[in-house]
């Protein structure tokens, strides 16, 4: 761990990295979107000919969509154009396309990057997680609502679409005016888009083609964000406790992919970088990550290393690690048994309190 007065440097070694590159924004928005038309109309054209060569192509197509969402993800921190109205008109239009609101994202994305590994601030734009004392204090039907949320099959299966076509469809309570249009713009947009083309090819072609695309990018999107912040030596403090630097640095990994993979993601597996400076244009990430020593000490994570975090279900504050059901179930147990003892003993004081 670095020391408190070198991780507050660090954010100040950033600002070379936050200068926006109009050109290579338009490159990337030109390499992203056009492709990804092409492989759709690919698919289509496939559909004539044999369906098992659809679906390659649909999967190709599924990584552009998450380097689509990419941008829309730079569009949300402002780091994509120089201009405001340029990110949120570009941010609507990825929006429509990822089936992310832009505005309902980007307030609680902000939201995320500001309480990220926080205790006392869980809850909204991040994952479920439960430390294992609030696991052993749970009710029986939190207990059980937690694993099956946990549940690697419901997380990357169902997730996609109780995320993706349910969850964002709303606008959550006490949303500005701003937000709730802009959700229904999207809303319309998308119905409109997917009406069009269910008209122009056929609706058994357009599912046939969208299905996978939406399953195999709705699963690389949650299982991204997932990795890159539950691993084994995380950071997670109580708010007294809490640094957002220590939080950026610690808390969020490098997932380091093979080149192509990298570059479909949009540099995001350097989540590190972007934790610490959120203005960081995506194509940028890797410059700064490289630039800075202290960042290449970050916990850096492979696929195959990746896998392992499946098993990571709860946060052990006292030994600082993320921990599996099986781990944590002696100490489950323990807080049980100490609850049972701890009852026990109120009723007989109380039972002694009676007969004096």
């Amino acid at each position: 761990m670095a020391q408190p007065n070198n991780l507050s440097a660090l954010k100040k070694n950033m600002a070379p990295y936050e200068k926006i590159d109009t050109k290579s924004s338009v490159r990337q928005l030109l390499n992203t979107i056009v492709p990804l038309l092409l492989l759709w109309y690919a698919a289509y054209l496939s559909l004539s000919v044999s369906y098992w060569l659809t679906l390659p192509i649909t999967i190709i197509a599924s990584g552009f969509v998450v380097r689509t969402f990419i941008i829309f993800h730079d569009c949300c921190h402002q780091s994509f154009f120089k201009s405001r109205r340029a990110n949120d008109i570009l941010g609507t239009i990825t929006g429509v396309i990822t089936l992310c609101p832009y505005q309902q994202w980007k307030h609680s994305h902000s939201i995320h990057h500001a309480t990220s590994s926080n205790l006392d601030k869980r809850g909204t734009g991040d994952m479920w997680v439960l430390t294992v004392d609030e696991y052993a204090e749970a009710s029986f039907w939190r207990r059980l609502a937690y694993r099956i949320y946990r549940n690697p099959l419901v997380m990357f299966g169902a997730g996609p679409v109780a995320i993706f076509l349910f969850s964002y469809r709303f606008n959550r309570k006490g949303a500005k005016r701003k937000e709730k249009v802009n959700t229904h713009v999207t809303n319309v947009a998308i119905v409109a888009l997917y009406a069009l083309l269910c008209w122009a090819i056929g609706w058994q072609a357009f599912v046939l083609i969208q299905a996978p695309i939406f399953f195999v990018s709705g699963m690389l999107g949650i299982w991204l964000f997932y990795v890159q912040h539950q691993f084994e030596e995380s950071y997670f403090e109580h708010d007294e406790e809490w640094s957002y630097i220590n939080a950026a640095v610690e808390g969020s990994s490098y997932y380091k992919l093979p080149t192509l993979l990298q570059w479909i993601t949009g540099n995001i597996g350097f989540h590190h970088v972007h934790h610490l400076s959120p203005k960081v244009p995506n194509y940028n990430l890797e410059k700064a990550h490289n630039a800075t020593p202290p960042l290449q000490k970050a916990t850096t994570i492979t696929i195959g290393t990746s896998l392992q975090s499946l098993r990571f279900r709860l946060w052990d504050e006292h030994t600082k690690n993320f921990v599996g059901f099986k781990d944590a179930k002696h100490l489950v147990k323990n807080q049980a048994s100490q609850r049972v003892k701890e009852q026990a003993s109120q009723r007989l004081n109380k039972q002694t309190s009676q007969e004096h």
